[in-house]
């Protein structure tokens, strides 16, 4: 009778600590606890759903090579930059309806996008003109689809059926800037940003960006650290179960990283470029992007040089030319 008396204290405690142990560890996987921010129980807490009811990650299983793209024929993306809210200046005025509508020199992403794919052997097309997004049958003909700082409910119920199509075909996905302060209503957009949104930002200033996996296609060229002025997005969720390719010091950014929302930043793991598998597809991504001077050539502009060589990298990597996410 007093051994088990003596017991039930022990098997209490055993008890307790495995069911604390199994709360903590679903918490993280969650993203409730942000343990990745060395901040447990303050600060933003990375709250997301980490599943999505599909494939995701970094395991190449999660891919569908289904044949529906023939590299015999070069490759070629699409880049989308309707915006339903705010628009970044570097986007230029609205576009006409319509595939490759004119352009001005204020258009500078579309412009230079154009030049990166003549300078690199690959095909762009773009549009603002959501119909154009409305069949995956038109999808499939790109290896990529690029979103650059979209906003809002930048797709109606047709594209967004045909762009979950084409991701489910093996399609790929490159998210820039802005395309995180899109589509915030639809949770299966959220996970193919690798599990995030946008919340807020600081002010626009000078920071030390990390190259933290130099591996990857995308980011082998570039240096261990190097210099970029962005808006610096704070996010919520931030991203889970993703390979995180870069991030910046928040340490570096002299004017706080308090965003205008007041999310407190995150700490020493603020990523800013990031890939994934998701739902069949490959999906590579970064909130860096903001200003015009990105796409200098002229080293007048730190780090846009570094920043083009990411950007190319991702694009390449996510069309399935080079190796993803590695």
């Amino acid at each position: 009778m007093r051994t088990r008396l003596r017991m039930r204290p022990l098997h209490a405690a055993l008890t307790s600590a495995a069911t604390t142990l199994g709360i903590t560890v679903a918490l993280v996987a969650t993203g409730t606890l942000s343990v990745a921010q060395d901040r447990t129980g303050q600060g933003a807490q990375e709250l997301g759903d980490p599943d999505y009811g599909v494939c995701r990650g970094v395991d190449a299983r999660c891919y569908h090579d289904w044949g529906n793209f023939d590299t015999t024929k070069g490759y070629k993306v699409l880049l989308y930059t309707h915006t339903a809210g705010p628009r970044h200046a570097n986007l230029g005025p609205a576009l006409a309806t319509g595939m490759n509508p004119p352009l001005t020199d204020a258009n500078v992403v579309q412009n230079a996008l154009l030049e990166l794919g003549a300078d690199n052997s690959f095909q762009v097309d773009y549009t603002e003109d959501v119909t154009q997004l409305a069949s995956p049958a038109t999808l499939f003909k790109y290896n990529a689809v690029i979103f650059y700082s979209t906003s809002r409910d930048a797709l109606d119920d047709a594209a967004q059926t045909s762009l979950r199509q084409y991701i489910r075909g093996g399609g790929g996905f490159v998210g820039v800037h802005n395309a995180f302060g899109t589509e915030y209503n639809w949770s299966w957009y959220e996970g193919l940003l690798g599990n995030a949104n946008f919340y807020d930002h600081g002010p626009e200033q000078s920071g030390t960006v990390d190259t933290v996996d130099r591996k990857d296609v995308s980011t082998r060229s570039l240096p261990a650290t190097w210099s970029f002025t962005d808006e610096w997005y704070n996010l919520i969720p931030a991203p889970t179960r993703v390979r995180v390719l870069a991030d910046v010091d928040e340490s570096t950014l002299a004017k706080g990283v308090t965003g205008n929302y007041h999310h407190p930043g995150h700490g020493r793991n603020h990523p800013v470029a990031w890939c994934q598998y998701y739902d069949g597809g490959r999906a590579w991504l970064t909130t860096l992007g903001h200003d015009a001077k990105d796409f200098s050539t002229d080293g007048s502009f730190a780090g846009a040089a570094e920043f083009q060589k990411l950007l190319l990298g991702g694009i390449e990597s996510a069309m399935g030319r080079t190796p993803f996410c590695t």
